[in-house]
């Protein structure tokens, strides 16, 4: 068991502990976070390498997750290339001169390496702090979907109408708008792999909006192709997305190595749905009433987790602001001292 016990659990090959991380780990919930950060955007501080590779690595030092996933959001691709993207707090990405018609393919250019220097930049920083403890970090993108989500909205949306409308009205364009964010996607996670990032997580966090038909017929050929385009990698990747939990199967046909569950579903019957390694599933909701209710839901996920080896465990979405560090300090400790799935 040389290789780290998260990338040997993305394969489903027998582990020494489960391993965990959680979406999200590295944001608001932690004091130090704050502290460095300060009310700065969060945009200029992803721009700032140094002050990324900080971030990245404060809860890895903190809770001892088994992996770290890289301090960035899914628009940075998009704020890189000028499409007029800003991240305002406590509403997210919003866009200045929303996706409306084929003239707004033009502003959807080709991603160079130069756009995402900074990125890169805190990859290799990242890497090089990580190389001691052989902690893994993760690399990731928003699924097509999702972006093309916030680029037609304009902003966060709960009924996704303007989406809907412009795939159901005019499914051409809609078409040739994922083509374009297939291709900067598949940019942008490879350049992450080419820098040392040794997972890949796609975040597809609102394909739950969708019908299972509309999934088939819109998000789930994007994301396939982003998927096939990695492959060659060899690193392996997650696909996400909350509320979807009765597009499972249709996910799972993506072609990632492992397929992350929220927590609308209970995993024993998500890992039923995926067959494959999966990633999961503990209500972010559950680390708000302290440590004891924390560790309790944790356990109750264990117990669904089973003993089948493939199993990351991790929240059903990111970790919220309010969470008290200590909540997730204890999952981490009962996770590893308790969890047996795959564990020989």
């Amino acid at each position: 068991m040389s290789d780290p016990v998260f990338l040997r659990a993305c394969r489903a090959e027998p582990v020494d502990r489960v391993p965990v991380w959680f979406m999200r780990q590295a944001g608001r919930s932690l004091p130090e976070y704050r502290a460095l950060r300060g009310t700065g955007s969060i945009l200029e501080a992803i721009a700032d390498p140094a002050l990324a590779c900080e971030v990245t690595l404060q809860p890895v030092r903190r809770y001892g997750v088994d992996a770290a996933i890289l301090f960035s959001d899914i628009v940075v691709p998009y704020h890189a290339i000028g499409f007029g993207v800003d991240v305002v707090p406590g509403r997210g990405p919003v866009i200045a001169q929303p996706f409306r018609t084929a003239r707004d393919l033009e502003r959807l250019r080709d991603l160079s390496d130069a756009d995402i220097a900074h990125v890169t930049a805190t990859v290799d920083l990242v890497v090089a702090e990580l190389a001691a403890s052989d902690t893994p970090l993760i690399g990731f993108a928003g699924a097509p979907f999702t972006v093309a989500s916030y680029l037609i909205e304009g902003a966060p949306t709960r009924d996704f109408a303007l989406i809907k409308s412009l795939m159901h009205a005019d499914p051409v364009l809609f078409d040739r708008l994922l083509d374009r964010l297939v291709a900067i996607t598949v940019a942008f996670l490879r350049a992450q792999v080419a820098h040392g990032a040794r997972a890949l997580q796609l975040f597809d966090s609102w394909a739950g909006a969708l019908t299972r038909d509309e999934y088939r017929r819109f998000a789930l050929p994007a994301t396939q192709r982003v998927l096939d385009a990695v492959a060659d990698l060899g690193v392996p990747t997650i696909l996400f997305g909350v509320g979807t939990g009765e597009l499972l199967t249709l996910m799972t046909t993506a072609g990632s190595t492992v397929l992350g569950i929220d927590w609308h579903v209970d995993l024993d019957e998500g890992r039923r749905r995926a067959a494959k390694p999966v990633q999961g599933n503990l209500d972010p909701a559950r680390c708000l009433g302290g440590i004891d209710l924390g560790v309790t839901a944790a356990r109750e996920v264990l117990g669904r987790a089973g003993r089948e080896a493939g199993y990351i465990f991790n929240l059903g979405h990111g970790v919220l602001p309010a969470t008290d560090p200590a909540v997730l300090e204890a999952v981490v400790r009962v996770v590893h001292d308790e969890g047996r799935a795959g564990v020989q």
